[in-house]
Parts: structure tokens; sequence; C-alpha cells
């Protein structure tokens, strides 16, 4: 594998819950930030990191290492983070 994973999410969205799903399920180590449950200062500052890898602030916004994956990938992730 290559690289941190880092995962930006909402707590209500189903794709992002797949996301954690599959990391889990498969050993992965991962950091994850629900937008939506952070407030004021630290939400804007959140939502101005997720911008600089995904304009469209779409959900789930996943690192791994320096790759940008947009929704869930599986395939590409799988390919990411070099696993069947």
């Amino acid at each position: 594998m290559t690289g941190k994973v880092k995962i930006y999410t909402l707590s209500t969205c189903s794709h992002c819950k797949a996301v954690k799903k599959f990391l889990t399920d498969n050993g992965i180590v991962f950091e994850s930030t629900d937008i939506d449950l952070l407030e004021g200062k630290e939400r804007e500052n959140t939502l101005n990191e997720v911008v600089q890898y995904n304009p469209g602030r779409s959900f789930p916004t996943i690192l791994i290492g320096k790759k940008i994956i947009i929704g869930f990938r599986e395939n590409e992730m799988r390919e990411a983070l070099g696993i069947r």
C-alpha cells in the first residue's frame, strides 16, 4: 500500500458508509472526518481542505497516498491500496 488513507465523508451518506466498511473489512487503517458533524471554523477549514482535492465538494473524497478518488470506486481503491 502506498501512503496513508484519509477520507472526508458525511455521516448520513450511504456511499461514505460503504467506503468505511470496505476499508475496515480489508484491514486498512484510515483517518475519517464526517464534515457534517463539524461546526464553525473547524468545518470551514476542513471544507477548504476538501476543495483542494475535490473542487466539486462531493463525498466521499478519498485520499490514498497521493491518489484522489471521488465516490465509492471499489476497483480504484483496490488498485491504489494494492489489494485484490
